[in-house]
């Protein structure tokens, strides 16, 4: 009898053990806040140069192209140096000219900034590194004109304005990955670089089911290491072929500006870069989507970026 007591009391306390143990690894599966996506706040990223690339017309800098990135001695099997995406302007209806071999090194690592140069389609883009009240006109603009677009978010973005988010996805536009905390990529080990990413995305897909595509380097900086890991990771690194300094909050230049600046440039597959901060872009984007139709385009579906 004493024996099948203890037996019991062992049989029990496995199962209490297991039961724990089963708790905590479930509860690990579910994790709050997955990367550090919910506990990012906007006050801990810089947004204050969105773009430290070549915007505007002007000389090409190929010194600052092979640049180095400052205290980093990566001598892994991929180059780790810091390059900035960039592109000269040539006006409208010419391709632009991107940094000298930058073309090829997106290729080889399944880079786009481009569409096919031989149709007369355009592809919309938004960058979403904080809200600053303009995202919903921006959303019904697109979908009164039946246009789509890809939208890049950050980690904060997510955990505080998952009813856009949630708009974006229903209405079928691209959410695309802006990183957790938006830093510049190439300073970063591998771990946490894979971090940034795949916590995003961990969290993106917990809440709707589906796993992002595009990547958007933050501030268009970029190594080919960072080319080489991101694509392993399954993404399409998406760069442009027009912005401009539309990222300051307190830099308003009125509608027709942005307008001008966006129609004036447009060519035959432009990846067309707007941040959706500027009260600019958000009162122009009719206008811009009616004036390039008008003058002969139409806007691609972001899907075919990823081929």
């Amino acid at each position: 009898m004493k024996k099948k007591i203890i037996v019991l009391c062992l049989l029990i306390f496995a199962l209490l053990t297991i039961n724990i143990i089963s708790r905590e690894s479930n509860n690990n599966l579910y994790l709050p806040d997955l990367g550090g996506v919910y506990s990012a706040s906007f006050d801990d990223i810089d947004f204050s140069t969105e773009i430290t690339g070549m915007l505007s017309e002007g000389v090409i800098d190929e010194i600052a192209y092979e640049e180095a990135f400052a205290g980093n001695n990566y001598s892994g099997e991929y180059k780790n140096d810091l390059l900035r995406w960039g592109i000269l302007r040539k006006g409208f209806g010419e391709t632009p000219a991107a940094d000298p071999g930058a073309p090829e090194l997106l290729e080889k690592y399944g880079g786009k900034y481009l569409g096919d140069t031989e149709k007369n389609e355009i592809y919309l883009t938004f960058d979403e590194g904080y809200e600053n009240g303009y995202t919903s006109k921006i959303l019904d603009v697109l979908r009164d004109n039946n246009v789509k677009a890809v939208f890049f978010i950050t980690g904060p973005y997510l955990a505080q304005h998952q009813d856009l988010v949630r708009r974006m996805v229903e209405e079928g536009h691209f959410v695309g990955n802006h990183t957790i905390h938006h830093p510049s990529l190439p300073s970063l080990d591998d771990k946490t670089l894979e971090e940034e990413i795949l916590g995003l995305d961990r969290a993106f897909f917990e809440k709707f089911g589906k796993h992002m595509q595009f990547l958007r380097p933050p501030k268009g900086e970029y190594s080919e290491r960072t080319l080489a890991i991101t694509q392993k990771l399954g993404y399409v690194n998406l760069f442009w072929s027009f912005a401009y300094d539309d990222w300051h909050k307190d830099k308003i230049r009125g509608a027709q500006y942005a307008y001008d600046k966006v129609i004036n440039n447009l060519h035959n597959g432009a990846v067309v870069l707007l941040h959706a901060v500027s009260k600019d872009n958000a009162d122009a984007l009719d206008m811009i989507i009616k004036g390039a139709r008008s003058k002969g385009f139409e806007f691609g579906d972001p899907a075919d970026l990823l081929n």
